[in-house]
């Protein structure tokens, strides 16, 4: 017997098998003696029958063939299918009982594969209410994201320790679980939306019950993860403890233990003072007082926040936005002209996602101590346009924001690793070249006179070195090209 199964979409899912004898058997004449049957017709019929009738089984002769239905069981007979057999007539003894027990398998079948779809959309909801989260923690808006979260378990710890986990594609469900039993299901876990072979790992700051870091025994279970683990940071500021686990992964890929955990603090946005935050301010008012023309224009939150996934995840904003390339790059060249930024240039690059982190920072942070002063002209004053800090006058004041002694403090504590022998000329020739050429591999090569993987290999031991994410976005290019700007702006006084 030849099986044959069709899916007919409509009012019913139809499984039908076409039965024909084969020649020389004695269940009947050769299959050529009969004209081939209209087995969608007979079959659309007995659908019909069965419906009218509310019968459980439907059987008719059409004088050479014999068609047989019956209805699988299912919760929703509407879209429940159907086994379907037309064979030539005489039927074989015992046909029919064969078919009626095939359909207890049959519905099981079946009802597995409901239970299975049913199973793989509630996982994509949940994943998805996940990056929402996620997304909205990433963009400051802490209360919606705790309201979404609300729904979901468990509750979103505060403050947290944001990790960073890079394993197989295919192993990103397995290591989630792992994770979940780890920490007793107290951390919150992300897919990420950006890097397919990245989980994002909000979890409470403290250890686990066992007094074990979940990150370490994430390691340690896991052959082939690497872990990145932020500083501790309030929710509030979990895009800033991402950037951190982020850079600290850089490190541990090449480590032997596949584990790191960041420590370079402070932020910049933490270190600029009230000056700072009036900088800041001045620099994105056009963007926050945005109104736009049409009411399915962006308006001036969702291009903040496109602003600032592009400066972190670079080209993958797409993925993580959920936007087209060119809607991206069209929100890009308006957000420029918006500002009067030239965000092709790392100078403008650097100052803008310096002020939206400042933006993003609470206030307080920001406010310098009693015994610093900043004069209230100092956030007002522009520099000149052929300042390489200030293209077209766009990055207002900022060279005034880096002579501050805080910021001062930061930028070397930044820049130290190149400065010990470790480091070496070497290592800050090929920093102060690949900042020049805006982050970009090729020139940097040519500048330096080596190939494009030399090039990279002195990239990556920079990585190691600085402990930070050069190559790959979210990347430290924004700090360290502010913290070498603010050298020059001291060495120039």
């Amino acid at each position: 017997m030849a099986g044959r199964t069709e899916a007919a979409s409509g009012r019913a899912e139809l499984a039908s098998a076409r039965a024909q004898g084969a020649p020389g058997k004695a269940q009947g004449a050769p299959a050529s003696a009969h004209p081939a049957p209209d087995v969608a017709g007979l079959v659309a019929g007995g659908v019909r029958a069965l419906k009218e009738r509310g019968a459980l089984a439907y059987a008719h002769d059409t004088g050479e063939h014999t068609a047989l239905l019956f209805p699988l069981p299912a919760d929703d007979q509407a879209t429940a299918p159907l086994l379907a057999v037309v064979t030539p007539r005489p039927v074989a003894a015992g046909l029919a009982t064969l078919l009626a027990d095939a359909l207890m398998p049959l519905s099981l079948c079946w009802e597995a594969e409901a239970v299975e779809r049913k199973r793989r959309r509630v996982d994509l909801a949940e994943s998805r209410g996940r990056e929402a989260v996620l997304h909205l923690l990433m963009t400051g808006q802490l209360s919606i994201a705790q309201q979404v979260a609300g729904a979901l378990r468990p509750r979103l710890p505060d403050p947290v320790r944001v990790c960073v986990v890079e394993c197989s594609s295919d192993r990103r469900d397995e290591v989630a679980r792992v994770c979940a039993e780890a920490d007793g299901g107290r951390s919150w876990i992300v897919r990420c939306p950006v890097y397919a072979r990245h989980l994002v790992i909000v979890m409470p700051a403290e250890d686990g019950p066992e007094g074990t870091a979940t990150d370490e025994v994430l390691a340690a279970l896991v052959d082939d993860c690497v872990v990145g683990v932020s500083e501790q940071v309030p929710l509030a500021d979990t895009a800033t403890g991402y950037r951190q686990a982020f850079h600290a992964l850089a490190v541990a890929r090449e480590l032997p233990t596949r584990h790191v955990r960041f420590g370079l603090a402070p932020e910049p946005a933490l270190v600029v003072g009230h000056a700072g935050r009036q900088w800041a301010d001045a620099l994105l008012t056009p963007l926050l007082t945005h109104v736009p023309r049409r009411a399915q224009d962006p308006g001036s939150q969702e291009l903040a926040a496109t602003a600032a996934s592009w400066l972190a995840f670079s080209s993958h904003a797409t993925g993580h936005l959920k936007v087209h390339r060119n809607t991206l790059a069209a929100r890009l060249r308006f957000i420029g002209e918006l500002l009067g930024l030239d965000l092709h240039r790392l100078a403008d690059q650097s100052a803008l996602d310096l002020a939206l982190r400042v933006r993003a920072t609470p206030a307080p942070a920001c406010t310098p101590n009693p015994a610093e002063t900043a004069s209230p002209t100092d956030a007002a004053q522009t520099a000149s346009p052929t300042d390489p800090g200030n293209v077209n006058g766009a990055a207002h004041g900022l060279d005034e924001i880096l002579r501050r002694p805080a910021v001062q403090e930061w930028a070397a504590r930044q820049l130290a690793p190149i400065a010990a022998p470790v480091g070496g000329a070497a290592a800050e020739d090929t920093l102060r070249a690949w900042l020049r050429c805006e982050g970009r591999l090729g020139p940097t090569a040519a500048e330096l006179g080596i190939s494009v993987p030399g090039a990279r290999k002195r990239l990556t031991r920079l990585e190691t070195i600085l402990q930070r994410s050069l190559l790959r976005p979210p990347s430290a290019r924004y700090d360290l090209w502010l913290a070498l700007r603010a050298q020059e702006v001291h060495a120039d006084r």
